[in-house]
């Protein structure tokens, strides 16, 4: 029973993770742990997972390289958010909008809500990335010698 919950739940992060990649949603971060959950089952997904996980350490080492990163990646968290707070109020089409009406900001608070959890999520990974990869911050477990060579 355990075995399919975690492939049930594997699996609908993967569909979730595709579906948020071209609709507003943490696509990538869904794939990833979907990929992760996979990993305890299938080789394929292990072998997989490996390389997104190199690249979401670098990804989360860049992001507080820099107070101008860390600034950057603060700002656009909170602008996602914000985003999502307008979208979901839906203020009146501007006088410039060319389409009808109904095409101002589609999707009601679905939509909103979900790019405000995908602000509120980004912006739980910039902390974690500061806490865990600050400048001077010794790294608690270094990468392989083989992930830094391929």
């Amino acid at each position: 029973m355990r075995r399919y919950a975690g492939l049930v739940l594997g699996w609908a992060l993967v569909v979730l993770g595709l579906a948020a990649l071209v609709l507003p949603g943490p696509g990538l971060i869904l794939l990833a742990a979907g990929l992760a959950v996979l990993a305890h089952h299938y080789a394929w997904a292990r072998r997989r997972l490996q390389p997104v996980q190199r690249r979401a350490r670098q990804a989360a080492r860049t992001t507080v390289k820099t107070p101008a990163h860390l600034a950057l990646a603060v700002l656009i968290a909170l602008g996602t958010v914000g985003t999502g707070l307008v979208w979901g109020l839906r203020p009146a089409a501007p006088g410039w909008w060319p389409l009808s009406e109904r095409w101002w900001l589609p999707g009601g608070w679905g939509v909103a809500s979900s790019l405000m959890a995908s602000g509120v999520l980004a912006l739980g990974l910039v902390v974690w990335s500061w806490l865990r990869f600050r400048p001077g911050q010794p790294e608690a477990e270094p990468e392989p010698e083989e992930a830094r060579t391929g």
